[in-house]
């Protein structure tokens, strides 16, 4: 019984400590919690007494950690798609919307150049996108502007 008051324990510490840095995504905090249930799990199955509670809380540490890369990890690869789409709308006409998705999150979007023209100030050639994501079901919408730089590489001004 003190084994699974222990890893409860440590795993509600750990889930605070993951909701406090208000960075972690849904995925991130998941992967902290199911990391650190296992470890603990797993940690309480070795030794007595004091070194298994040792192990039990050593266990929900690694497992938490592991979980946390895990799903930080997941969050990267729906970055890694949005990016993409974000490269191949440098260069596609305006209007054509570049879809892009990550069927391991289930998240989803859409790039579409809307209007284009030279920077007035700096005679850059500039791109306004128009982002659609789709994230939990949920769809948000956002604007950006782009400038090609000197070097041919794209730098977001807004």
């Amino acid at each position: 019984m003190i084994r699974i008051k222990v890893a409860f324990f440590a795993v509600l510490a750990l889930a605070l400590a993951a909701c406090a840095e208000g960075g972690a995504g849904n995925k991130q905090t998941i992967g902290t919690l199911l990391g650190g249930a296992a470890g603990g799990l797993l940690g309480a199955q070795v030794g007595n007494g004091a070194g298994q509670l040792a192990a039990t809380a050593g266990g929900a540490l690694v497992g938490a950690w592991l979980g946390n890369e895990i799903g930080k990890s997941l969050d990267k690869a729906d970055r890694a798609a949005m990016n993409t789409a974000q490269d191949d709308a440098y260069q596609a006409p305006i209007g054509q919307k570049i879809a892009w998705n990550n069927p391991e999150s289930g998240n989803y979007g859409t790039v579409t150049p809307v209007r284009d023209g030279t920077d007035q100030q700096t005679g850059e050639y500039c791109r306004e996108f128009q982002h659609d994501v789709t994230i939990g079901g949920e769809t948000e919408q956002a604007y950006g502007v782009a400038c090609r730089q000197p070097d041919g590489t794209w730098k977001i001004v807004q």
